[in-house]
């Protein structure tokens, strides 16, 4: 191997371990998911041991990275759009993907396991937002409502009625977010409780 090789799989260790973390899984866990056993897993992590492919490729399905991502590998001229994941400051991933001027812009984010005394800062903005989870639970407060959405349950909305998204200290959670101009308006159903309540929207209604 040359110099350049052996940089990038010595870089591969502490990447393993960060994308770990940022999914608040454990070891035990992700050798579930991918069938490598937790010694192996803790020796990569740690740069004891060099990665093989058959090895990658599991960690890069798990984590929702590509393999060139995982190895921080130079571009190689593919004329398809490179979409790298953006961390932001509280511990969210955001990966587009989408890249074009105007029209509807996908995202899918990551948001860290959440705590019960969690007060959100609910935002506005010009626009229309449909989400679908993918995995954990996905808090939404929108407007009054404090809604919980479990794997498979989505959600549509206008953008002007304020809002707020986050995981629950049941862990994190994975969602796709679509957002577009101001078009329809869509009502959500939302079933009042005592405490949170789990929504789901309904089909899009008439022009608001």
């Amino acid at each position: 191997m040359d110099d350049t090789t052996d940089r990038t799989l010595d870089a591969v260790g502490p990447r393993l371990k960060l994308l770990r973390q940022r999914r608040d899984i454990t070891l035990a866990d992700l050798s579930d998911l991918t069938g490598i056993s937790v010694s192996t897993l803790s020796r990569l992590e740690a740069g004891l041991r060099r990665p093989t492919l058959e090895q990658l490729l599991p960690l890069a399905r798990v984590h929702g990275v590509t393999l060139d991502e995982l190895v921080d590998a130079p571009p190689t001229g593919d004329p398809r759009i490179n979409l790298r994941p953006i961390t932001t400051g509280d511990g969210s991933t955001v990966l587009p993907l989408s890249r074009r001027a105007g029209g509807i812009q996908a995202y899918k984010f990551v948001k860290p396991r959440g705590r019960d005394d969690d007060q959100p800062v609910l935002r506005t903005h010009e626009g229309y937002d449909w989400v679908y989870v993918l995995d954990g639970t996905l808090r939404l407060v929108l407007g009054e409502h404090d809604l919980t959405l479990k794997p498979g349950e989505a959600a549509e909305f206008d953008t002007r009625t304020p809002h707020w998204f986050g995981a629950t200290s049941a862990g994190p959670v994975e969602f796709l977010s679509l957002i577009g101009k101001q078009g329809e308006r869509a009502h959500l159903r939302a079933a009042p409780s005592s405490g949170r309540s789990s929504g789901r929207s309904s089909g899009p209604a008439g022009p608001a």
